[in-house]
């Protein structure tokens, strides 16, 4: 094993790493221990909960890989440079980036304010075009690497009080055809997976959450709601060398809901 001038351990030269952002629950928690399964050392990302933060490390130094800790507002570019950084001081490289995290304003479009969108879109656009920005430095220099963000159906279909969700999830989709381009060069492949309704934490915040659900179950020409588990089986093949070709779509996990008119 290779060290540097301290005699640092460079154990990152063998060892893949993955960031996924917004990790410490829900969607993100599961495909961070998806990816400790299968060898991957993980930096968990999160800005509220560290207890829940470090409940999800747990588990994963439990499978025997590595987890590195760091809270950081990804809608915040100096917060993305200093999570960068601590990666970089960590691992030396990183192999996979799954932008997770999310947050949004739930309000009709005519009560929206300017903070509200503010904070929406560079939540959970923004920070996609930025982090991907660092992460491409460090996956460049170890050969490559694989970008997948979270959206959702309200980026394509009307859903209510999600004016600014929807909309920033929209940009997030037409940002990760842009980066697909101009990133394969480097061997990074982007690409995005949208999902119908997850009964996550995150969507007892909806006002219309029992709507929600009961349509899910009720509609979805698949007999079922969709699953965390759903979500991180379709973000773990975009991320393995079987999607190598797939590069700047949106894969819906939805069932078939939104094939309905």
């Amino acid at each position: 094993m290779k060290t540097n001038e301290t005699g640092k351990e460079l154990r990152f030269m063998t060892q893949k790493v993955a960031l996924v952002t917004g990790s410490s629950r829900g969607i993100g928690k599961a495909t961070a221990i998806s990816l400790a399964k299968e060898g991957y050392d993980i930096v968990i990302n999160y800005a509220r909960s560290k207890k829940s933060a470090q409940e999800t490390a747990e588990q994963i130094e439990a499978l025997g890989r590595k987890a590195l800790i760091v809270r950081a507002n990804v809608g915040d570019v100096e917060k993305i440079k200093v999570l960068f950084q601590e990666i970089r001081n960590e691992f030396g490289r990183l192999d996979v980036f799954v932008n997770n995290a999310a947050s949004g304003v739930l309000r009709p479009a005519m009560e929206l304010e300017e903070s509200h969108w503010d904070w929406t879109m560079n939540i959970n656009s923004k920070a996609l075009l930025f982090c991907a920005q660092e992460a491409a430095k460090l996956m460049e220099e170890s050969g490559g690497g694989k970008i997948v963000s979270i959206s959702s159906l309200g980026s394509i279909r009307y859903l209510e009080n999600y004016t600014t969700v929807g909309v920033s999830k929209a940009a997030l989709e037409a940002l990760t055809r842009y980066l697909a381009v101009e990133l394969a060069p480097m061997n990074i492949a982007v690409n995005a997976v949208s999902g119908g309704a997850v009964d996550t934490e995150a969507l007892k915040h909806f006002p219309n959450r029992e709507d929600l659900l009961s349509e899910a179950r009720e509609k979805t020409p698949a007999g079922r709601m969709v699953e965390i588990e759903d979500m991180v089986n379709a973000v773990m093949f975009l991320l393995s060398d079987k999607s190598g070709m797939i590069r700047g779509q949106t894969i819906i996990v939805d069932g078939g809901i939104s094939l309905l008119v």
